[in-house]
């Protein structure tokens, strides 16, 4: 036996194998774009857009109605927090009537509609009455309910349509009546032009448009054949245009539509000076509070064209954000509308979707100059308590639905701590929890959720 020359055995070395191939490196967009679909498929995505979302767009909108309405304030010899402390007791009382909403059960909801719905139609028409109806700003939508606070039946309006219709057309899709054309048109389509009616005595043309969007919003969602979504849309095209042209304000504000010169009457002052403060915010704006437009130059500054004051304050960042606020909203009422098997729940959070993205995008496409200036507010972004309280409602009404998802619900249930359980020797409890909470996941695999 050989040896080395020390006299020891000979160290043996390992063989060497080839080393592995390795993995091809992921593409890194390829991962966040991974990670994000994963997010956006977790059971609690809608509920925490909508819940979110929401509240940020509340609160920010205080803060900008804070900053808007100041120098209207003072010119009106009033405190330069009036308006907004005004939005802010407003704020209040629509998150309570948002939590009551999304704690209420859907058999509640659909037995408010009808309640909701009377109520709306009795004030509208209360409107009309002399003495107790007022104008403001040409329109006579407005009660007069004491002191300096007001409240407009109008905006009430669009949450009764909602409901109602949603109740509606749920219980004819039970009972198979919606593939009739006139089981689906009566009396969804005379009750919601009985509304219109009511609005367009008052000449609110801009509540008159959201509520058509949330009437075509319902038939959609119903499955109504094109010819005759077709056709009641050009019957809404022809009401609306001889309404228009039967106003010489309603022509000057379709003639203002991209206008960059106010004329020479003025009808375009407002349209063009809210593309200046747009114009002059840049990307990060002049500063909170720093806004020249709302120094009298700018009408409406805190309700309608908030929305530019934002932009000047805030840039482009701010307004970026704001639209990615409402985008996230509008993608979770979508996600809840279509994920959902109770047809009332599908319908009712459509037309809530359809009502607040309708409202948004006609009041930032004035603002921005790409359509009509129709006098509607940002949804829960804009001064009026009117406006905000039927609204936080409506996101109430979202925030339920999507927590009553089986996989949310499951979910949800899994992170609520037990408070009064008594813990048992050796951990026997534990085994039962657990157990629990498995059969409530494979029962919400039936939703479609991962």
């Amino acid at each position: 036996m050989s040896g080395s020359r020390t006299g020891r055995p000979p160290v043996r070395r390992p063989v060497r194998r080839p080393a592995a191939p390795r993995p091809p490196r992921e593409n890194p967009f390829v991962r966040i774009s991974t990670r994000a679909r994963r997010a956006w498929d977790r059971p609690l995505t809608a509920y925490y857009l909508i819940l979110g979302g929401s509240l940020l767009i509340t609160v920010l909108g205080l803060v900008m109605v804070y900053s808007a309405s100041q120098i209207t304030a003072l010119q009106m010899s009033l405190p330069g927090s009036y308006f907004f402390r005004k939005q802010m007791l407003a704020a209040l009382i629509g998150a309570g009537l948002l939590f009551a909403a999304s704690r209420m059960p859907v058999k509640l909801h659909r037995a408010l509609a009808y309640p909701i719905l009377a109520g709306a139609v009795f004030l509208m028409a209360l409107v009309q009455v002399p003495g107790i109806g007022i104008a403001v700003n040409g329109n006579q939508n407005w009660i007069a309910l004491g002191g300096s606070f007001q409240i407009q039946p109008s905006e009430f309006g669009k949450l009764a349509l909602v409901l109602w219709g949603a109740d509606l057309l749920a219980r004819k899709q039970d009972k198979k009546l919606l593939a009739q054309w006139k089981h689906m048109l009566v009396p969804l389509v005379p009750a919601a032009f009985m509304l219109l009616g009511l609005i367009m005595l008052g000449g609110d043309m801009g509540t008159g448009i959201i509520v058509t969007a949330i009437l075509f919003g319902l038939l959609w969602l119903a499955g109504a054949p094109t010819r005759l979504f077709v056709g009641v849309l050009a019957v809404a095209a022809v009401i609306g245009t001889v309404l228009i042209q039967s106003s010489s304000n309603r022509l000057d504000r379709f003639r203002c539509i991209g206008a960059t010169e106010m004329g020479p009457d003025g009808s375009c002052w407002q349209a063009v000076h809210g593309i200046y403060a747009l114009a002059s915010g840049g990307f990060f704006g002049s500063g909170l509070g720093a806004s020249v437009e709302k120094w009298g130059q700018l009408p409406e500054a805190h309700t309608d064209f908030i929305f530019a004051v934002t932009g000047e304050e805030l840039g482009l960042a701010g307004t970026l954000s704001v639209l990615a606020l409402f985008a996230a909203l509008g993608y979770a009422g979508i996600r809840v509308a279509g994920r959902t098997e109770d047809p009332f729940v599908r319908y009712a959070a459509g037309g809530v979707t359809t009502w607040i993205t309708a409202q948004a995008v006609i009041n930032i496409g004035a603002v921005l100059g790409l359509l009509p200036i129709a006098g509607v507010p940002l949804p829960l972004f804009s001064y009026g308590g009117s406006a905000l309280l039927p609204t936080m409602f409506a996101i109430g009404l979202l925030i339920a639905f999507a927590r009553d998802e089986p996989a949310a619900r499951a979910a949800l249930a899994m992170r609520q701590p037990r408070f009064g359980r008594k813990r048992g020797a050796g951990g026997s409890q534990g085994p039962r929890r657990w157990n629990t909470m498995r059969r409530r996941a494979s029962a919400a695999r039936t939703s479609g959720e991962r």
